[in-house]
């Protein structure tokens, strides 16, 4: 099988490993045989038969293949490094053996025995890196191969070990090393028959390096500290032992703490993904990590989202602007960074940027370099944010769904194209996400309100009875009103039906009106909304700073909504408390104000429940008075903003348009 291979560089390395090897068991037998100790010649030919052998694993490994150049390139310095590391180890041997004497305590130990365990060490590095990073439909071609060599390096390991604990080579365990050697022979023969090419394509694993290079350190750390240890114990007198103990913890306790560093794991992994491979993801592994993200169970979607996007180039927190129908990007949610109040006009020029270029924003790069990014201007509360570093968009159907901003990250990533492309498209998957949500839930809230319209069928059903009831009553009114019984059932029949009644309107509180928008004096409604609560405590007071102003509104609904807003003040303020409605105008606009002195609202209950359907506080409220105020001012064309201290008291402001004629055609239509 060898001269099958004439004229291939593993064919040659390969047979320069098996005779390298058969030379030096040749020697070894021969001395032995002859009562003679070993000698220069076996330690020499030892290393050599360690290094074919690594340099076989490094050939399968893929320096020297030329179908793929840049693997090679990669690998090549770690050839050279273990090429050395076989030059030093030889050249020390013949220095030792060159002296007049033969090599006897510390020194020999150290250079015969820990030479031979790093060999034995490097070498099942080796074999391990060749069988993980091969494709798993092509192990079959290597599996023994690297069974055989590693059962090599890993005997060899344990005899060196076994000999460095004790300073001595058991020679049972040495005797057995001939027979194991010789069981190597039929499975390199396998692998031989099996893979004549050598040809294994292998992928090595960003995961795996990772790995092997973490464990490899953490070895090397140890290695140190136990050296150092060593010294202490020797040197250290009386306190020896204890010194070296103390030492020992405390370098263990700085491993762990370094290992679950966070910033030390982003610096390995950009560093790997540098110097080691072509591209500096594997898109594979982080495609499933972004959506693993994503899907998982846990705090809400957009600190998933923020958190999927950050990972991304190693950004330890960030926060999450989403486009609302206010037509302004709003502070959604945060992740390890403090939430901005700032909103941003979806027609600003920072936003018109980002959803007409799609562009990741670096702000360091805008800072030196704004004339890259045309004539954008950056808001004023984006540059107060701490550490503020990138702004990715979310893109949704070419239009801007919102953007993360994210912050500095633990390892200094340099954003080049593939960092850019890789962001915005997951900022694209990202907002599909988001958006997903944002449908979800308006169905969810449709759905709601389909149960809702199917209680006022039953509603409608209890009405129809208590007409039909009354009808009766009034149909033999006629007959029998002078009946003193009749009477008596006719005013409890009556009083009855004003008990349902009631029942039914708290339960249609909010129901819609089929009367059609027109002009009216918004004082007028406003003393009339007032007048309906006078007889309540506290009383309202109404203060009218500009009268005479016009909205264009449906009477009916828009005095149910102030009312409704009238009436939370009321149940929210104690009896000595206030309760104060103000008309002012401002620009183009009449200006209404809720104030009261009672029992306030927190900022999480304003941004996540006040304005949510089907979520009251109340005993038997439905929850839907809020969202309906809300939603029919902006039917109007106004805004309806709270402010609210939980020791001072709440203010609703509501804006509504003046009325003009051609703005009442426009609503008409």
């Amino acid at each position: 099988m060898l001269t099958s291979w004439r004229g291939r560089l593993h064919g040659l390395i390969l047979t320069t490993a098996c005779l390298l090897t058969a030379l030096w068991a040749a020697t070894v037998a021969y001395q032995v045989a002859w009562g003679r100790p070993l000698s220069f010649l076996t330690d020499i030919l030892e290393i050599f038969r360690n290094a074919g052998w690594s340099f076989f694993l490094l050939m399968l490994l893929g320096p020297f293949q030329k179908k793929d150049a840049f693997i090679s390139a990669r690998l090549r310095p770690y050839v050279a490094g273990i090429a050395v590391f076989y030059l030093l180890l030889l050249l020390s041997t013949v220095y030792i053996y060159s002296g007049d004497k033969p090599p006897q305590g510390a020194v020999a130990f150290l250079t015969g025995i820990t030479g031979r365990v790093a060999m034995a060490v490097m070498g099942m590095i080796l074999v391990e890196q060749l069988y993980r990073n091969t494709p798993v439909k092509q192990r079959w071609g290597i599996k023994y191969v690297c069974l055989g060599i590693g059962g090599v390096f890993v005997y060899d390991f344990y005899l060196y070990s076994d000999a460095m604990l004790f300073r001595n080579v058991n020679s049972e365990i040495w005797a057995a090393r001939g027979i194991v050697n010789a069981l190597i022979v039929p499975l390199i023969a396998v692998s031989a028959s099996r893979s004549p090419q050598w040809s294994l394509g292998i992928s090595v694993s960003r995961r795996i390096l990772f790995h092997s290079a973490a464990l490899v350190g953490a070895a090397l750390y140890l290695l140190a500290m136990a050296a150092a240890g060593y010294y202490l114990r020797i040197f250290g007198g009386s306190w020896g032992t204890v010194l070296q103990a103390v030492f020992l913890f405390g370098a263990v306790i700085l491993l762990m703490g370094v290992l679950f560093s966070g910033t030390l794991r982003a610096w390995l992994k950009v560093f790997i993904s540098k110097h080691f491979y072509n591209y500096n993801y594997d898109y594979r592994e982080e495609w499933l990590r972004f959506t693993r993200t994503l899907s998982e169970a846990g705090h809400g979607l957009e600190e998933r989202t923020i958190q999927a996007v950050g990972e991304l180039v190693e950004s330890p927190g960030g926060a999450l602007w989403i486009s609302r129908e206010s037509g302004k990007c709003e502070p959604v949610a945060h992740w390890n960074m403090p939430l901005a109040n700032g909103c941003e006009p979806a027609n600003s020029s920072f936003c018109q940027f980002l959803e007409n270029r799609q562009w990741v924003i670096d702000l360091q790069e805008f800072d030196s370099n704004p004339e890259k990014y045309g004539a954008i201007a950056l808001p004023q509360w984006l540059r107060s944010i701490p550490k503020a570093w990138l702004v990715v968009p979310l893109i949704q159907q070419r239009k801007l769904f919102g953007f993360v901003v994210l912050a500095q990250p633990r390892s200094r990533i340099r954003l080049n194209w593939e960092v850019n492309d890789l962001l915005k498209i997951a900022g694209n998957q990202a907002a599909s996400y988001l958006a997903q949500q944002e449908a979800a839930n308006a169905l969810m809230v449709a759905r709601q309100f389909e149960s809702f319209n199917r209680m006022s069928t039953f509603v409608v059903h209890d009405l129809k009875n208590l007409v039909s009831q009354l009808s009766l009553m009034l149909s033999n009114a006629e007959k029998h009103k002078n009946n003193p019984e009749f009477q008596k059932d006719m005013l409890d029949t009556v009083d009855l039906s004003i008990q349902k009644m009631k029942l039914l309107l708290q339960r249609l509180s909010g129901g819609a009106s089929i009367e059609k928008p027109a002009p009216l004096v918004i004082d007028q409604l406003l003393q009339q909304a007032v007048a309906v609560k006078s007889a309540v405590e506290p009383k309202p007071v109404l203060e009218i700073v500009e009268a005479g102003l016009s909205v264009f509104a449906n009477w009916t609904r828009l005095e149910r909504v102030i009312g409704h807003l009238i009436q939370n003040a009321i149940e929210a303020t104690p009896r000595d408390g206030q309760v104060r409605v103000c008309l002012t105008r401002e620009n183009d606009a009449a200006i209404i104000e809720i104030q009261d002195t009672g029992r306030g609202m927190s900022e999480s209950f304003i941004r996540e429940r006040l304005f949510k359907p089907f979520e009251s506080t109340k005993s038997a409220g439905m929850g839907v008075g809020v969202f309906e105020s809300r939603e029919y001012v902006h039917e109007l064309g106004g805004q309806l903003q709270v402010s609210s201290d939980p020791s001072s008291g709440t203010t609703f402001r509501m804006s509504l348009p003046l009325y003009h004629h051609n703005h009442a055609v426009e609503i008409a239509a």
